[in-house]
């Protein structure tokens, strides 16, 4: 389903399939289905055509259209699903015996009353649609040629330039930067032959790339032979970006190129022909796509004269496709620091230089905060604040909280929500329903990445692409996509380099905002009672803060259309009654304190019987210690679900994890199409989990909850993440149990907490599935006697965290050989003077893609890995012995400690446990000081975190020298804890 084209693109499968004679429509229904699906079609064509094209060039009727359609198709859609919800029930509701039957036959008489008002509301929003077509016929011709209109000249004013033509004193915060691409650029001038050298520059739309690109053009561009910048729109036209190309090279040999009749073929001949012998300096700002580049290179010959092509562009991708060759480059822009953005917002509003205002710069940072380093959003609300006769802090406070919520005030912000458009128009129209769902979130809100993609599968907007890849997989593929436009900001990013969350800036949530509420999207009621929609019904509702007092529009508004609910917690008061919801799909209380609800009463769930996701995590009753600030947990408010949530048939996600919930209903086993179900250890299911069959994440279970575990599991052979709690089943069983995870062919994430001897079973048994990547056993109950041997090269493992009994001096290269691993925990039981191995004997291949490694109570030190080996390792967490003999002391220092950190290239932080039970004062600070002497003369100048470990138990540095031998003082030297 596309946001632009309302429920269009769902609705037309769906009416297809009402035509099969299962479901027994009357003649002129059928006949008016059969008839609407072409005119539907056809709208749902010109709707694409509408959505290509800005708000603001959008011809009035051709808007009036367009929201009409998308709120019939919407009724349409309802429609269609009450009647198919209705049918769905009936066929799983049929009774075996005769007396059951015959009782069955009288309470189907009245659904017959039911069903035939579902197929009564189905043919009206079928002539009502109908009589919409034939109403707008007229405009077939108008909206066929939609990409050709604008409203007027201003329209076609691309807001970009003013960026080109930036007076060298009015910019703030570039130098750095500018300097930085200089020396990339001339980097290797001296050498007789250099070859040449593409930079990428790549960032969020208003950071400045082109301001960076045009300021290092102007200071270097003459020192080429000839030099051009010239800008790409979304759409190109090719032969006329070669042409201003050849007219910037050569003014004068080239003054009537655009009057030429060139094909792209002539002008690339051309400008290779130019070119051949020149050392040419080009700059392609603002590259939007990928086949774009593919044909813009061809005009650009590799030459060996120390050439320079800088490209800018939003999009991650893009900026990889540019930079395919050894010596390209990616460069990533960077937001303006705290006092460069203070720099260039006071420039803006005090420009005879006077500062801000002592009672101003509370304020003024707040508003910075939401600006985020970006130029562009701080030069727009710097402009807003000087525009205005009067600085009050009011004014500026109002201003403050108007930012994220569609501020759509003055020129200014209408240049900036143009430029940050742009990215938004070029989505494909699947990405931009995905990313309106993200202004149901408020502003600064971290938003979970599986989250946000089970709502966006319940929502109907992920479609399947290939039939062996799940919709989760596809709608993690949209996510990466969003972050890779710049359009969200990737947070909490793991080994793999997968962010688990996201924000969105302000200035996008902004434009987000506005946009939703023109297309009627959703409906949002914020902090202070502000209601952002723009139609009668209400289609997606999130409920953001309390409001002290009752909003008339707010209690008088109608909640049957909605199909999302989304309550943070300050607006849990405002819950309204489960049964004032009729064709609900979302409903999400995540993090909810629900003891502060009147009207919640989850009985009525069983009948939101469209319902795709329950989202309950975190909704326990929370109470706060004011003492501490510690969280405790307080009263249950949910102990159960009710026995009618068996009747979800469409029920895709169930996440009630700390909900409180105690034990499931048997009846949860009838939802034949949940593909995700996360609980809590504690939580009690049923027997006959096998019978849902659709399950792909399955977490957090308990073996001792089952009667035959094995049989269960083995029919969920669609799970690809699985975390469970392994309580010994018996020696039979415990080996079956073993087998069916192997035999779990799509498992790609298993987290396994073992309660006795199971591991070792898992150890001698266990041929894991090809499909794994994440092994997580959990806690050192959970510890093997050795490294198993299925731990080798043929493992395509990317995270794995695993404990051992006794480490031998070959594990550490078994482990180096894993192809793909990025995260490695490797951990040794028992104490560490019963782990000393071996010195180690790495290959300078081993590690390759890790990116964190952990090797924990057995020593390791950085020397042991050679040049070349764990080039990509930024966090390294090992052990030291602070009395090891071999690390001879010379006049009180550890002067000849070889840690060679400077072997681990890519290194930020260092993590490093120091056993000091035998040591004196003088030999941990020895060790310590070699520590930061490493850190410090490392080119990336990591952080070092030492934890001081005495008589097997971890200290706080400042607390523990007392126990140190030979010492009578009570605090040491500071060491850098930072982690």
């Amino acid at each position: 389903m596309e946001v632009t084209a309302g429920p269009l693109g769902a609705l037309l499968p769906k009416l297809t399939k009402l035509l099969q004679d299962e479901y027994n429509l009357e003649k002129h229904v059928r006949e008016g289905i059969k008839s609407l699906e072409i005119e539907l079609k056809m709208m749902n064509a010109a709707l694409h055509k509408v959505a290509e094209v800005p708000l603001d060039q959008l011809d009035d009727q051709v808007k009036i259209w367009a929201s009409n359609v998308r709120e019939i198709s919407y009724d349409m859609e309802d429609a269609v699903d009450a009647f198919m919800v209705r049918v769905e029930d009936d066929s799983h509701s049929r009774p075996n015996t005769f007396k059951k039957r015959v009782n069955w036959s009288i309470k189907m008489i009245s659904k017959l009353f039911k069903k035939a008002k579902e197929l009564h509301q189905i043919a009206d929003a079928i002539k009502e649609a109908q009589a919409l077509a034939q109403q707008m016929a007229g405009l077939r011709e108008r909206y066929s040629g939609l990409e050709l209109q604008n409203s007027g000249v201003a329209a076609t004013i691309d807001p970009r330039l003013t960026a080109l033509y930036i007076d060298a004193i009015d910019l703030v915060g570039i130098d750095h930067a500018r300097e930085e691409l200089i020396k990339i650029l001339t980097e290797g001038e001296d050498s007789s032959k250099q070859q040449l050298k593409i930079i990428s520059i790549v960032g969020f739309g208003g950071l400045g790339k082109t301001t960076l690109a045009r300021a290092v053009h102007e200071k270097i561009g003459a020192q080429f032979d000839c030099a051009a910048f010239v800008s790409v729109s979304r759409n190109p036209d090719i032969r006329m970006i070669f042409k201003k190309i050849l007219h910037q090279l050569e003014k004068e040999k080239y003054t009537n190129i655009n009057e030429s009749s060139w094909d792209e073929t002539q002008l690339i001949d051309e400008l290779r022909e130019f070119l051949q012998d020149k050392r040419y300096f080009i700059i392609i700002d603002d590259l939007w796509n990928e086949r774009v580049w593919d044909y813009i290179k061809c005009a650009f010959p590799k030459d060996n004269l120390g050439s320079r092509l800088i490209m800018t562009t939003r999009n991650v991708n893009v900026s990889k496709a540019c930079c395919s060759a050894n010596n390209d480059i990616i460069y990533k822009m960077k937001p303006l620091s705290d006092d460069d953005s203070k720099k260039l917002f006071y420039k803006r509003i005090f420009p005879h230089g006077n500062g801000c205002p002592c009672e101003l710069e509370e304020v003024s940072n707040e508003i910075l905060k939401k600006c985020g380093g970006v130029p562009l959003a701080i030069i727009t609300i710097a402009s807003l604040l000087a525009n205005k006769e009067i600085q009050t802090k009011d004014q500026w406070y109002t201003l403050h909280n108007s930012i994220g919520r569609g501020l759509t005030e003055g020129r200014n912000v209408e240049d900036m929500q143009k430029i940050l458009s742009f990215s938004y128009y070029d989505l494909p129209s699947h990405l931009k329903s995905c990313l309106f769902c993200l202004s149901v979130f408020p502003e600064d809100y971290e938003i979970s990445r599986d989250r946000l993609i089970w709502r966006w599968i319940a929502e109907g907007f992920v479609q399947q692409t290939q039939k062996d890849g799940s919709l989760f997989e596809q709608g993690e593929n949209y996510f990466n996509e969003l972050i890779n436009r710049n359009m969200i900001q990737p947070i909490d990013i793991d080994a793999e380099g997968k962010a688990k969350a996201c924000r969105v800036h302000d200035m996008v949530l902004d434009l987000i905002c506005h946009l939703s509420s023109e297309h009627n999207f959703i409906t949002v009621f914020d902090d202070i009672g502000n209601i952002t929609s723009s139609g009668k019904k209400i289609r997606r509702l999130s409920l953001q803060y309390s409001m002290t007092e009752c909003n008339t529009t707010w209690c008088t508004m109608t909640t049957l259309q909605v199909r999302s609910l989304t309550i943070f917690s300050p607006a849990i008061n405002l819950m309204p009654s489960l049964s004032s919801f009729k064709m609900i799909r979302v409903l999400d209380l995540e993090g909810c304190d629900l003891g502060k609800s009147n009207q919640l009463n989850l009985m009525h769930v069983g009948c939101l019987l469209h319902l795709r996701y329950l989202g309950l995590r975190d909704t326990l009753s929370i109470k706060w210690s004011s003492k501490h600030g510690e969280r405790s947990i307080g009263t249950y408010v949910i102990r159960e679900l009710p026995t009618q949530i068996g009747k979800l048939e469409f029920l895709q996600t169930l996440d009630l994890v700390e909900s409180g919930i105690k034990e499931l209903p048997v009846t949860v086993v009838q939802l034949r199409r949940l593909m995700c179900l996360h609980v809590d250890y504690h939580t009690r299911l049923p027997n006959g989990l096998g019978k849902m069959t659709a399950l792909e994440e399955l977490s957090y279970i308990s073996t001792s909850h089952f009667v035959d575990i094995v049989k269960e599991l083995h029919q969920l052979t669609r799970l690809r993440v699985l975390a469970i709690r392994w309580k010994e089943l018996g020696e039979k069983q415990d080996k079956a149990f073993v087998d069916c995870l192997g035999s779990l062919h799509k498992l790609q994430s298993l987290e396994i907490h073992a309660w006795g001897g199971g591991m070792n079973l898992m150890k001698e048994c266990w041929v894991p599935p090809v499909s794994l990547r994440r092994f997580l056993p959990r806690g050192p109950t959970n510890s093997f006697s050795t490294l198993p041997a299925w731990i080798n090269p043929s493992l395509l493992i990317t995270c794995l965290d695993i404990w051992v009994d006794q480490v031998r001096s070959g594990d550490i290269q078994i482990l180096g050989e894993l192809p793909a691993l990025c995260s490695i925990t490797f951990m040794a039981i028992g104490s560490i003077e019963e782990s000393v191995v071996e010195r180690f004997v790495v290959s300078t291949n081993a590690f390759q893609r890790a990116t964190e490694c952990t090797f924990f109570n057995f020593v390791t030190v950085p020397s042991m890995f050679p040049r070349g080996a764990m080039p990509r390792v930024r966090f390294l967490h090992f052990s030291l012995l602070a009395w090891d003999n071999n690390m001879a002391i010379g006049n009180g220092s550890r002067g000849d400690l070889d840690l060679a950190m400077g072997h681990l290239p890519s290194l930020e932080r260092v993590a490093v446990d120091l056993w000091c039970r035998k040591a004196s004062r003088a030999e941990v600070e020895a060790v310590e000081a070699a520590l930061r002497r490493a850190t410090d003369v490392h080119p990336n100048n990591p952080t070092l975190v030492v934890y001081r470990y005495h008589a097997g138990h971890l200290r706080e540095q400042e607390n523990n020298l007392a126990d140190v031998e030979d010492e009578k003082e009570s605090s040491p030297p500071s060491v850098t804890t930072d982690m």
